[in-house]
């Protein structure tokens, strides 16, 4: 303890690049450190204090890091809201998370002006980067305020907000921990560790996901923790990242399977060569299965640097080498150190190896709480284990192999159907861009299979006989890789499907029509 943390690296070299914006400006680890250390005193002003909440609705930019360093070393709590949501939406986090000031970007303008009307928060609390009607400038936090380390400095920490596919999202909180801040950020990169990524040691982060999303924001701040280079994106792009990689050397970032299918459809064998890719150390991904076809062609290209791990906002997990990988094809590998995995049945009993069943996982020092909502903290947990609803099981090695989500699962005439696997034989064929599949209402067998396909040809679209043609190709093509029960009985077509900028589908979106009016939707 002692040596990492940004405050304390940012104190002992200032004039270091800390980061590279995404239109190009470096920023050295002391100007981010005075802007934050500006920010805590104008906050306080306002009269936050340790355990208060902040709200902020930013896209990837100098802001939200300024703002994020900021709150994590003056012990308060920052809630970053998912930019996509409408007003309502936006409204139900900030008045839940109970934040005291909100600061948000002009880009967002006319959500963030509904927001401010439906919530409850004062309006002289909505700040604006940018100018919007009726909210104060921004500036006027830090206007006047000294860049010299606050007095008090304790860890706060960021509350992030489950995406709601049942119900309102829910804040995942955890309790703050009177330490020092650099000594609670050095704690919380043992996790990047296990992936043999090292403090300072020519280290280069880059960031392409949106910095609202736990994981993404979470590995980011990392590597300012452990003296490393980030480069930040604004709105990911398969190509530039690859050029980012090329041109920065960058060794290590956190993705998701989506964007590793984009770059290979962005990227052809032929023009792959064109990116250097040698400095690659640690390509950690996450958040959602990954076709296997997809992950053995990134493993061929990008080598030992591909990693998997399976988590979630509220803790996990297990992970898996590449060559773990290889001889566990599917699996998301066996938990990391101090986690615990266990398979339940229906009554809440362990299951034998080989045996499927809700996946739970220990809690250990991932202790939280949805805010507001003690009976889902009850409900998602045994024994100190909770779940996200995963299925899945534990093979006789011990390593994890997931099935699907369980609100996800298909049941078609008593037989359990998993889309992820049906998505992962659709996504192997060359005509497909993006597929969702899901389950609808049949009379008979309670559920059918459907699948939504975005074409990589779109202009095939409208045209009747093109688009009959593209799907008798793709049952032609599942015939060989997927028993007949797991077809889908319906193939829709769309220009594009519904996925934020890190890659997850909204499934809700894509099944919810195919359900209105049924009985027991």
């Amino acid at each position: 303890m002692g040596e990492n943390g940004f405050w304390r690296l940012a104190q002992k070299d200032p004039d270091a690049v800390a980061l590279v914006l995404p239109d190009g400006i470096a920023v050295s680890r002391g100007d981010l450190l005075s802007r934050a250390n500006q920010i805590v005193h104008g906050l306080r002003s306002l009269g936050l204090g340790v355990g208060d909440s902040l709200a902020v609705v930013l896209p990837n930019g100098l802001p939200m890091v300024e703002l994020y360093f900021a709150a994590l070393q003056a012990g308060l709590r920052i809630t970053p809201i998912n930019h996509h949501l409408v007003g309502p939406e936006m409204a139900y986090i900030v008045d839940d998370c109970e934040a005291k000031v909100v600061v948000v970007s002009d880009r967002f303008a006319e959500a963030v002006t509904h927001a401010r009307d439906a919530s409850s928060l004062a309006d002289d609390r909505w700040y604006s980067v940018g100018e919007i009607a009726g909210f104060r400038d921004w500036s006027e936090i830090t206007a006047g305020q000294p860049d010299t380390l606050p007095e008090g400095r304790t860890a706060g920490a960021a509350t992030h907000y489950t995406s709601g596919t049942t119900g309102r999202p829910k804040g995942v909180r955890r309790p703050l921990i009177e330490v020092d801040p650099d000594d609670m950020a050095e704690l919380m990169t043992g996790l990047q560790g296990m992936f043999g990524i090292e403090p300072h040691d020519g280290n280069v982060h880059i960031c392409g996901s949106p910095l609202y999303h736990t994981a993404p924001l979470m590995w980011f701040g990392s590597a300012f923790h452990m003296g490393h280079l980030a480069i930040l994106m604004d709105r990911w792009d398969p190509v530039e990242m690859m050029e980012l990689i090329d041109e920065h050397k960058v060794t290590w970032s956190h993705m998701v399977p989506t964007q590793f299918h984009r770059i290979l459809s962005a990227l052809p064998q032929e023009d792959r060569g064109n990116y250097d890719v040698s400095n690659l150390r640690a390509m950690v991904h996450a958040a959602a299965p990954c076709p296997p076809d997809v992950k053995r062609q990134m493993i061929e290209w990008w080598g030992d640097s591909i990693w998997e791990y399976y988590a979630a906002t509220e803790g996990g997990g297990t992970y898996i080498s590449a060559a773990e990988w290889l001889k566990k094809p599917g699996s998301v590998g066996l938990p990391w150190p101090a986690a615990e995995i266990r398979v339940l049945d229906d009554e809440k009993k362990d299951v034998p190896a080989g045996t499927e069943g809700t996946v739970y996982m220990g809690l250990a020092m991932a202790d939280f709480e949805y805010k507001g909502d003690k009976a889902k903290t009850g409900d998602n947990r045994i024994d100190g284990y909770f779940t996200v609803g995963d299925w899945g099981y534990l093979d006789e090695d011990g390593y994890l192999f997931l099935k699907d989500r369980r609100s996800d699962l298909i049941l078609s005439g008593g037989v359990n159907i998993y889309p992820a696997e049906i998505e992962a034989a659709i996504l192997a064929i060359a005509s497909v861009e993006d597929v969702g599949v899901f389950g609808i209402p049949h009379s008979d067998w309670g559920q059918e299979v459907k699948a939504v396909i975005q074409p990589k040809d779109t202009t095939i679209l409208g045209d009747k006989e093109r688009e009959e043609a593209f799907r008798i190709g793709i049952m032609t093509a599942l015939r060989e890789s997927l028993a007949k029960f797991k077809h889908p009985r319906s193939i829709d077509l769309q220009e594009e499907l519904p996925r934020d900028p890190s890659g997850k589908l909204f499934k809700r979106k894509l099944r919810d029509p195919y359900w209105e009016d049924h009985e027991g939707a």
